[in-house]
């Protein structure tokens, strides 16, 4: 068998007998011919994709001080997932007064927590250069709204949120933290995937409001969570 027929089995295309042809856009028409696959080789080639796919994924790695994470989403924007969020952080500090709190804003692309909690200003670095989180209500707070203009739109392509996002994960000094609630973007893209994959979670919060839309929406995300193995409530 073939590298290119490990290479494309690998990214999940089966084969069966027979030929064809087809052309790459601005190459000639390439012949292909395939054969079946024995079920030792399938079995061998499922395995061995396994292996990559496993290899390919990020270790997790706990926030140093952080004791649990807590995850708030939605599948659309505008249900009320970010004051879901704020609340639960509030309520979490309210039920319990010994228990250290914090907040993070993974949203990007529209920060709402700086608002809601009524900060502003730019966190300060500690002496290992991590950013500081601000501090109301007794809540410890990160969000990208602190290190940008309040009016500032962020124009940036992937590469550069997700280089944000891992800053947001592991250059904030929390301290000690019993619980840290993350406020995360709507939809189920990149930053979801990253953060699932990159921090251990105790557990996802998922926001819809009532409409068919909305609730489609939101069956996917908790579908996400649930291909990654983070217990949620709906």
């Amino acid at each position: 068998m073939g590298a290119w027929q490990r290479l494309l089995l690998c990214g999940g295309v089966s084969f069966r007998s027979g030929c064809g042809a087809f052309a790459p856009r601005g190459g000639s028409r390439v012949l292909v011919c395939r054969r079946q696959l024995s079920g030792g080789e399938s079995e061998t080639l499922k395995e061995r994709r396994t292996q990559i796919m496993t290899r390919g994924l990020p270790k997790q790695k706990p926030i140093e001080g952080v004791k649990q994470v807590i995850v708030v989403a939605s599948g659309k924007g505008g249900v009320g997932k970010s004051t879901t969020a704020v609340n639960l952080a509030l309520a979490l500090a309210a039920n319990d007064s010994s228990k250290a709190i914090g907040l993070l804003d993974v949203d990007v692309y529209g920060p709402s927590i700086p608002k809601m909690m009524n900060l502003k200003g730019n966190p300060e670095l500690s002496q290992s250069n991590l950013m500081r989180p601000l501090l109301n209500y007794g809540i410890a707070c990160m969000s990208m709204g602190f290190l940008v203009e309040e009016t500032a739109p962020v124009v940036w392509r992937g590469l550069m949120v997700m280089s944000a996002i891992e800053k947001l994960l592991r250059q904030v000094d929390w301290g000690q933290l019993d619980y840290l609630v993350v406020d995360m973007p709507p939809g189920t893209g990149d930053v979801q995937l990253s953060v699932s994959q990159n921090i251990p979670i105790s557990g996802a919060v998922i926001v819809s409001t009532p409409q068919d839309i909305a609730l489609m929406d939101a069956h996917k995300g908790a579908e996400m969570f649930r291909k990654v193995h983070v217990p949620g409530s709906f």
